[in-house]
Parts: C-alpha cells; structure tokens; sequence
C-alpha cells in the first residue's frame, strides 16, 4: 500500500507595485464619485490593501512606500548621528588617556 500524497498548493507570485501605482490608486481612491471599494475592485487589488496605502501615505507622506531596505529621511539622518556620536566618542576617549599619560610622564 502506498501513502497518499497531500495535496500540491499553488503558489502564486508576490505582485509588486510601483509608488506611482500606489500613489494614483489613493488618489482615485479618494475621487467623491469612485471610493475605495470601486476603485480597488478596478484596479484588481483588495480593498483592505489599497486603504492601508492610503493610511500609510496620510501618516508618512514622501517618506510612504520607499521600498525594502530604504530607510526614511529621519531614520537616515539618525544612523548617520549615532554613527557620528560613536566615532566622537572613540576620539574622546583616545584624547582622555593621552592627557592622563602626560600627566603622568610630567608632573
């Protein structure tokens, strides 16, 4: 006797969509005579995920759908400053222990 085999799934492939895609769907999202329903019925996504476009884009304005591995202005802005505030940590206390070794050797 042989076993049975489950059953294969279909895998369907990850659409992406472009920020000019996401950004023309909310506007013709928020048009008074199309909504939100109509609009992703037309577009052939769903509702949920168009609104959630549309929420992003209200909360993150430029910053909305930057892609994978892109960071916002600010999160950028905040690496580069807590990389400098280690760097000039490092130098500080480089410069702490040099002024203690000459004390040291001059008193």
């Amino acid at each position: 006797m042989t076993k049975a085999l489950p059953p294969q799934t279909v895998k369907t492939k990850r659409r992406k969509h472009t920020k000019e895609f996401k950004q023309e769907s909310i506007r013709l999202a928020q048009r008074a005579d199309v909504g939100f329903a109509r609009a992703a019925k037309d577009l052939g996504i769903h509702e949920s995920l168009l609104r959630s476009w549309a929420k992003a884009h209200k909360t993150e304005g430029t910053d909305a759908f930057r892609g994978h591995g892109k960071k916002a202005a600010l999160e950028a802005e905040n690496a580069r400053l807590q990389r400098e505030v280690r760097l000039l940590t490092e130098q500080r206390d480089i410069l702490k222990k040099a002024a203690a070794f000459f004390i040291k050797e001059n008193p």
